[in-house]
């Protein structure tokens, strides 16, 4: 393997020709006229980008841009404005702390992001990974960004054949010895770009990779095979009912779950605890009737099959739990509770 500042030369060279074009992103060529990323799209793209893929951020990201523009915006927003406008991106621990964490910004910092590790780290819902990503792409920090595509490469350069997750450190650790002073943030980009376009998943396209000579795990001929993986454990399966009911004035019941916990501070249907067992909580004591078929969500760590009982209800009605909403739109809910109110709305139209 090559000098180490040879290889972050040789890799920034292929950026310059070949960075992807995002809409958060400030390009090799405007960087190098002097333009700079700004701090808040930074941030916004980086906290989306959590567990989710570029295709999936992209048009979220142009919308919230355009909804506020600035930190000061997004931290006057309502709450249940941001939290539907979210719907469907999944993860919504970090709606809420997106809130959060412009709320901290725009009244505390004067609508300025820290530009240091440390000052990062401190803001609500930014983590290691989102704090060294955002000091070395917003500020040119030279701190070791690790997602996913690091890891992958890494693992591949460095022959690292421990499988994920344990091997984590190592793949950091290996990664840090390759992070150069001069421009990291467009290294981080770099590597990451590396990783998304040649050095994919499976069949990577080793032959036009500028660190292909200095990869040991393609010296060894298993470049494809790594990162090893430890085998996944079956996915549990759960089970619950959805209350979907409407008033004979059309206003929908619903709920807004607790801050806390799965899809927290959402808009969603009254029903009792996802378990081994479905628990029957309806809201309110009516004519409930179970639609035939049921609704199927995958969320990240256990599989759940949702029924669905619909009601209508009197005008007078007052429920246990819930409230009633005259104008709800789909894209109010989130994917789970969207599929359920797909199912129910036609019988009760």
């Amino acid at each position: 393997m090559r000098d180490a500042g040879v290889m972050a030369g040789e890799l920034l060279d292929w950026y310059d020709r070949h960075a992807r074009a995002m809409p958060w992103r400030v390009g090799p060529a405007d960087r190098t006229a002097g333009v700079t990323p700004d701090p808040y799209a930074v941030w916004m793209s980086e906290v989306m980008l959590q567990q989710t893929t570029v295709a999936a951020v992209r048009d979220y990201f142009t919308r919230f841009m355009a909804l506020w523009p600035t930190v000061h915006d997004l931290a006057a927003a309502e709450d249940a404005r941001v939290m539907g406008e979210w719907a469907g991106l999944g993860y919504y621990a970090r709606a809420r702390n997106l809130l959060k964490c412009a709320r901290v910004v725009s009244h505390e910092l004067d609508g300025v992001f820290p530009d240091t590790l440390d000052g990062l780290k401190a803001l609500p819902g930014i983590g290691p990974y989102t704090a060294a990503a955002i000091a070395a792409i917003a500020f040119d920090r030279s701190e070791t960004v690790v997602d996913g595509n690091v890891e992958r490469v890494m693992a591949r350069i460095f022959c690292i054949e421990a499988p994920m997750p344990g091997s984590k450190p190592a793949l950091r650790d290996a990664a840090a010895t390759l992070t150069p002073k001069a421009r990291p943030g467009d290294y981080a980009q770099a590597v990451m770009d590396l990783g998304a376009t040649i050095c994919t998943p499976k069949s990577p396209a080793c032959g036009i990779c500028p660190w292909r000579d200095d990869c040991a795990g393609r010296a060894k001929g298993i470049q494809a095979a790594l990162p090893a993986r430890e085998a996944k454990k079956p996915k549990p399966i759960r089970h619950g009912i959805a209350y979907v009911a409407r008033r004979e004035d059309g206003a929908w019941l619903v709920e807004t779950r607790p801050d806390k916990g799965l899809l927290g501070g959402m808009l969603g249907w009254p029903g009792g605890d996802w378990g081994d067992e479905a628990e029957d909580l309806p809201p309110i004591a009516a004519d409930w009737a179970e639609l035939p078929g049921d609704v199927r969500h995958t969320f990240t760590h256990f599989h759940l099959i949702l029924r669905i009982r619909t009601a209508t209800l009197p005008q007078d009605a007052a429920p246990e739990r819930g409230h009633f909403e005259p104008r709800l739109a789909p894209s109010d809910l989130p994917t789970v509770m969207r599929k359920a109110f797909d199912l129910a709305r036609g019988t009760l139209s």
